[in-house]
């Protein structure tokens, strides 16, 4: 087995060999750019989904599709250490010098340019020298207004030239509350006007209800889409076609024991295929080899993607993951999080709270708390929870 032909990619946000089970969520995206290009209503679309289920992948893919289609495309990773003007003025003047490509700016553009400069100074964002063209001198320094004109403005000038704006997002549930509603009320504006631009996001699965409580009528602006583990046939695909293409095998009883272990999901695919590959000899691929890799993957988990992720965590924080793992299956009730610890429900609620706005969890329902990262309580229970 040549090292030199895994055909496994394990890492974040980087595409696998076979994009098994997302067909469905990309050609939803891809008719709904194309609706857009054709002048008719398409819904934005945010993507929920837990660590590790291939989110960013699916955006990267969408903007590619976004750009085959011969639209205009801005991606960008929203963060909780910058504000949405930070995050986004540069993309978005990238996006306008592609929409400018002759360099023989007309009025329309040169006004965008100038309104983004504008923009640029009012929330104090540090972007450097850039042609600003005509300052149109509209905007009031209040984000929920000015970000809906900038908007309208690149919307404007997309449909003179017959095409469209795809504005993609990922992280999104890190937006501040008054960011994430602006950025709604400007995708607001735009439908109401029905220009040419649509959003994608992408976020932990709590982002539905923070859009929500920004802007009641959130629900309605976007289709929510599910991002979840792969069913078994997906999985099987996602490991076996690859090793297909390079005229090796696994025995089926292989394949069964990864899926078993990594749950479907498609960051622990990538890792148990890509080991396996390197621990087998020659095909088929046998369940001994994953025996084997199961053993290597779980000390590469426990040393890298799950103790980085624990000790991001303050100390009280890792009490609280820690007494989540305790309590047995997740979700778990926040009032016997509390009860573990030793606290009342009202104390322990502010550390929910920060565990939540680290993405490290989530509240699947009222009242309820689980992990957002798969496996993670696994992790802490193998090193911090004697039995």
């Amino acid at each position: 087995m040549n090292p030199v032909n895994n055909p496994f990619t394990p890492g974040a946000g980087t595409p696998p060999p076979e994009l098994a089970g997302r067909e469905t969520v990309l050609q939803d995206a891809d008719n709904a750019i194309k609706r857009t290009l054709n002048n008719k209503i398409a819904k934005s679309q945010i993507m929920l989904g837990l660590r590790g289920v291939g989110k960013t992948v699916l955006l990267n893919k969408i903007y590619q599709i976004a750009e085959d289609l011969g639209t205009f495309a801005a991606i960008f990773e929203a963060s909780s250490s910058q504000t949405l003007p930070e995050t986004m003025t540069q993309p978005l003047y990238r996006l306008l010098l592609k929409l400018d490509r002759s360099r023989k700016t007309e009025n329309d553009i040169k006004r965008v340019f100038g309104l983004l400069g504008q923009f640029a100074r009012l929330f104090k964002v540090k972007i450097g020298e850039f042609e600003v063209g005509i300052d149109p001198g509209i905007l009031t320094g209040d984000l929920a207004l000015d970000l809906g004109d900038l908007f309208v403005l690149i919307g404007e000038a997309a449909k003179s030239r017959h095409t469209a704006v795809i504005i993609l997002i990922d992280e999104v549930q890190y937006l501040e509350e008054d960011d994430l509603a602006a950025l709604i009320l400007a995708m607001h504006r735009i439908s109401q006007k029905q220009l040419p631009i649509l959003l994608f996001g992408a976020g932990l699965p709590q982002l539905a209800k923070l859009a929500g409580d920004a802007k009641s009528y959130a629900e309605r602006l976007f289709d929510y889409i599910t991002i979840d583990k792969l069913d078994n046939i997906s999985s099987a695909l996602a490991l076996e076609r690859p090793v297909l293409r390079e005229n090796v095998k696994f025995e089926p009883e292989a394949v069964g024991k990864i899926i078993e272990e990594t749950e479907g999901y498609p960051y622990f695919i990538q890792l148990w295929g890509s080991l396996v590959w390197d621990i087998a000899k020659a095909s088929p691929i046998t369940i001994n080899d994953v025996v084997r890799a199961t053993e290597k993957s779980v000390a590469m988990l426990d040393s890298g993607f799950f103790r980085i992720r624990y000790e991001r965590l303050t100390e009280r924080q890792q009490d609280y993951a820690k007494a989540m793992a305790r309590a047995g299956k997740l979700p778990v009730s926040s009032a016997e999080v509390a009860e573990i610890m030793g606290i009342t429900v009202r104390q322990a609620a502010p550390i929910r709270d920060e565990v939540m706005k680290k993405g490290m969890a989530y509240s699947p329902g009222r009242g309820l708390i689980s992990f957002s990262v798969p496996k993670f309580e696994d992790y802490l229970r193998r090193n911090f929870i004697k039995v």
